[in-house]
């Protein structure tokens, strides 16, 4: 048992959390003549070890996403989304919203095109909750910054979130709060041919570079604030403002992030440094997922499609769902940390 234990830490430290990398860049500072346990040379390595890290995994984990996502097109899934009632309709639409893009705005057109397409109110608002707020991605990035078992029930929580989202939804019978083009309009089966080994690797490929593209300057920013707080900002102050001193930290970070514009890419960081500077995990979570789940553009995104009283019923839900498990998260925090 021990055995196995030390491989799983040599994976998770080395591998996942490329301690190596860090390491390697502290002796590079060394050598350079910055002082890493300085405030200076502590930012400039947290910056490029954080830069270098997320991209990598970001590269390696939307590559293989994207592999399994290209069997799952947009007709596929509303195919088998269909097959399925009720609350199994909404588990199904969480779990496949784990597969598809990383954002809240990448989701809605899909979103859309379910609704469109017929599928319960209910069964698309639990996609719609899933797709940016738990992926793939977000399970292995969390799992080498805070661990497995933060990871695995972040997204088990997240999952949850997502059904309960949408059930409630359906139960309110709100389809007359979807705008009229979306109830009216007509899905187009697009005929998918079967793609070969070479065009899904290919496609993976692209979808690397694309979002790539789209994500780097949010991880610079985000990495920049983390290396900020990481070494500028004081512990008293983190722990004063989201540590266990604040018993509102949870509330203040979900409504705080809410506003923002990012993906898990671009809030890994923060929350990274945040928790390093005595953060309640609860609070750093509810952030990360008040940012991916409830970002001001993909509110205006989601406005053109649902009116005004089923878009605050799905912010509402969201928000006390985000700060519920904030509190959870730091109840379990001595346990799972």
């Amino acid at each position: 048992m021990e055995a196995v234990k030390r491989v799983w830490d040599f994976f998770q430290d080395e591998i996942l959390g490329m301690a190596w990398l860090k390491r390697f860049i502290g002796t590079v500072i060394d050598m350079l003549g910055f002082d890493t346990s300085s405030k200076i040379g502590g930012s400039v390595q947290f910056f490029i070890y954080d830069i270098i890290k997320i991209m990598v995994l970001l590269g390696l984990l939307i590559f293989v996403i994207s592999y399994i996502q290209s069997y799952f097109p947009p007709q596929r899934t509303k195919k088998i989304l269909g097959r399925f009632h009720g609350i199994g309709a909404n588990c199904i639409a969480a779990l496949l919203g784990t597969v598809t893009p990383f954002c809240s705005c990448s989701s809605i057109p899909l979103f859309m095109g379910f609704t469109s397409a017929g599928l319960p109110l209910g069964v698309t608002f639990s996609f719609l909750i899933s797709s940016p707020m738990v992926d793939l991605g977000s399970l292995v990035l969390l799992m080498s910054i805070f661990g497995w078992k933060v990871a695995l029930i972040y997204v088990l929580v997240g999952l949850v979130i997502a059904v309960i989202g949408g059930t409630l939804i359906e139960k309110l019978h709100l389809e007359n709060q979807v705008e009229e083009f979306i109830r009216n309009g007509k899905a187009v089966d697009t005929p998918q041919e079967e793609l070969q080994f070479k065009d899904r690797i290919k496609y993976a490929w692209e979808q690397v570079c694309e979002t790539a593209k789209k994500v780097f300057p949010y991880v610079l920013i985000g990495v920049g604030i983390g290396a900020v707080i990481h070494n500028w900002i004081p512990e008293e102050f983190i722990i004063s403002t989201l540590g266990d001193k604040n018993p509102f930290g949870v509330i203040l970070a979900a409504i705080a992030g809410a506003p923002m514009y990012a993906d898990i890419f671009g809030t890994i960081p923060i929350a990274e440094a945040l928790l390093a500077k005595g953060a309640l995990l609860g609070v750093v979570l509810s952030f990360m997922m008040g940012v991916t789940t409830l970002s001001l553009p993909s509110m205006i995104m989601l406005r053109k499609a649902i009116k005004p009283k089923l878009l605050g019923i799905f912010a509402a839900i969201c928000i006390i769902g985000i700060i519920l498990v904030g509190y959870m998260f730091n109840i379990l925090q001595p346990i799972i940390i």
